[in-house]
């Protein structure tokens, strides 16, 4: 990348991350589509703290669970992801034995070789839907996301589609498929309409998500699905919303209580 970010500026974090979708766009694998939708996630991330909650790592060991218990799992990649977090792709790829899948809103301009590329560079041996191979169609879905790879999402029952749209995540989830997402929104569609809704900063969960698959690895398959029966998504995104409520509300708190005492000054 051209631009390095100083260890002491105090939004260091956020400006690598943007530098990562600058650069991902630069060499072809982020659409400025993408870039939109960071913006967007970065707003929510601002409110729910910029950490991973405790509820998030609930949604993390149900997703890791299911994972591991899934005939059929494939991990839907776009080019946001493919920029942000390669090498956590090809790890949980390999952990959980999930097929990568390339599926892009936008097709045009190389995109879906430049994403395969980044992906192979991070140690991938197998990518689906890349060019041709992506010869199936889901419906109800308009834009290039329609067209799966029939070895992969098609024939899926967990599909995680982490930064996802809201189109293609009701259309998986009519065809019966489980659908984890990651999404700081918890009040999109996408996290209303997934099966398991991550409310984090993707960067941050998904070197969690490869830890926690590693953890669970060895446990039975009445454990895992212990793990899967007592998580519910409606809960889970009440929690983010009443976290972020919370905070908030705090936050407004704080800032009441400094002015009255500047007032008093």
């Amino acid at each position: 990348m051209d631009e390095e970010v100083s260890p002491d500026h105090p939004r260091a974090t956020s400006l690598r991350i943007r530098a990562k979708l600058a650069h991902g766009f630069k060499i072809g694998i982020t659409s400025t589509f993408g870039l939109f939708a960071h913006g967007r996630g970065e707003a929510f991330d601002y409110l729910i703290g910029e950490e991973t909650t405790d509820n998030a790592e609930r949604a993390i060991r149900a997703a890791a669970a299911s994972l591991l218990l899934a005939r059929h799992p494939v991990l839907s990649v776009n080019g946001n992801v493919a920029a942000l977090v390669p090498l956590e792709l090809v790890e949980l790829a390999a952990a959980a034995e999930v097929k990568l899948e390339v599926n892009l809103y936008h097709r045009g301009g190389g995109r879906e070789e430049a994403i395969a590329s980044v992906l192979r560079k991070s140690g991938a041996k197998e990518i689906l839907g890349i060019g041709e191979s992506a010869s199936a169609t889901i419906p109800e879905i308009c834009s290039d996301r329609r067209r799966v790879d029939p070895k992969g999402i098609l024939i899926a029952d967990t599909v995680f589609v982490p930064l996802e749209d809201g189109d293609r995540t009701e259309a998986l989830v009519k065809l019966g498929k489980t659908v984890i997402t990651v999404d700081l929104n918890p009040l999109s569609r996408t996290a209303q309409m997934s099966t398991i809704t991550i409310v984090d900063n993707v960067v941050r969960a998904m070197p969690l998500l490869v830890e926690t698959v590693k953890q669970l690895k060895d446990e039975s398959k009445t454990a895992l699905k212990e793990i899967v029966k007592v998580f519910s998504n409606e809960q889970n995104l009440s929690e983010a919303i009443g976290i972020i409520n919370t905070r908030l509300t705090r936050l407004a708190r704080q800032k009441r209580t400094s002015n009255s005492g500047e007032d008093e000054g």
